[in-house]
């Protein structure tokens, strides 16, 4: 898993007030789930609002009973903006970890707003196969968080929050469920895109050196992001002397990402997918001053523009050479018969 000091080199943090206790939580923190059948469980962050207490990111590891198998997780309506590691599922180890945070930090809910603001993933379990299951009987599952678990406030030094953390069980059924499963129902019945958004070009610090790096993200309310593919098309009809191809693939990438073509001759485009493969592109144009034609670029420039000047202007000259051969055969031969008209 990334650290926090990732967090740091890329400039998450900034000042704040000093530590007070954070709750990192199970939402709801029990449920029942019968064979075939699936439950949506959320992370939630709660801060000391009280206290004026921000964190600014969270380095989790969730541990879950094999009983039970996660499918399934949302970003869609995440309170984080930015991911060192997206959330992964680990089914070797029975593992969910993820780093990720938001820029000045999360602070509590807004005054007045009725909803609960503060989630950070949706995780969707089912049970296991059914032979894992002992017959006829109930089984409780545990979800928990592990002990290298941490929230780090927004203070500029990445300081270590005093942190409660409460998991949640599932008391899983051996009998079947209904004929629905609400998640499959819910990727089926999404034909929304995700929300629009944009691509913001940064020159990076600290973690990216000196290079230019994008920066994007967007939310679907529906069934949640799924992933993102960005690619980078030459700008011109001249793309072969351009980085790349014109038939360029789409990569599967996430924010941030060091662009490949540092030199910004070419038009950036990512794509952001949901969980039902719907997609909304985003695209965009470097400055052209912003711009750097590399040398051997401008080389091969040159020398198509003298081959193509040559191309114009040869057949003028081979004209000119031809009609002046013309004239001076016609020259000679009057010269030819004035000559002879003068001999007596």
């Amino acid at each position: 898993m990334k650290t926090i000091g990732t967090f740091v080199a890329l400039g998450l943090f900034s000042v704040g007030l000093p530590a007070y206790a954070a709750s990192l939580y199970m939402d709801p923190g029990s449920a029942d789930l019968k064979i075939g059948d699936s439950v949506t469980m959320a992370v939630r962050l709660d801060v000391s609002e009280a206290a004026g207490e921000c964190v600014n990111a969270v380095d989790a590891t969730i541990n879950y009973s094999p009983e039970i198998e996660p499918v399934d997780i949302s970003l869609g309506q995440s309170i984080f903006r930015m991911w060192v590691e997206e959330p992964t599922i680990d089914k070797n180890k029975n593992q969910i970890t993820f780093a990720g945070g938001i820029p000045n930090g999360y602070c509590g809910r807004i005054s007045g707003d009725p909803q609960l603001t503060n989630k950070i993933i949706e995780i969707v379990f089912v049970s296991a196969k059914k032979e894992i299951l002992e017959e006829d009987t109930d089984v409780i599952a545990e979800i928990n968080f592990s002990e290298n678990t941490n929230a780090y406030l927004n203070d500029g030094f990445g300081t270590v929050a005093n942190l409660r953390t409460d998991g949640s069980t599932i008391v899983v059924k051996p009998e079947l469920g209904g004929d629905s499963n609400q998640w499959l129902e819910l990727v089926a019945s999404d034909r929304t895109a995700p929300e629009p958004f944009s691509i913001s070009l940064q020159k990076g610090n600290g973690a990216f050196s000196d290079k230019y790096y994008i920066v994007f993200n967007t939310t679907d309310k529906q069934t949640g992001i799924d992933h993102y593919e960005i690619i980078e098309e030459p700008l011109d009809s001249l793309n072969i002397f351009r980085f790349g191809a014109a038939n360029a693939p789409w990569i599967t990438a996430r924010s941030p990402y060091v662009l490949d073509d540092q030199n910004l001759n070419s038009t950036i485009r990512v794509k952001a997918f949901d969980n039902a493969g719907n997609f909304y592109m985003a695209t965009l144009v470097p400055d052209e001053h912003l711009r750097n034609t590399p040398l051997t670029e401008k080389i091969s420039k040159v020398i198509i523009i003298i081959f193509l000047a040559l191309m114009v202007v040869s057949p003028v000259i081979m004209v000119v050479n031809r009609r002046r051969t013309v004239k001076n055969r016609i020259l000679k031969q009057t010269n030819s018969v004035t000559n002879y008209e003068d001999k007596p």
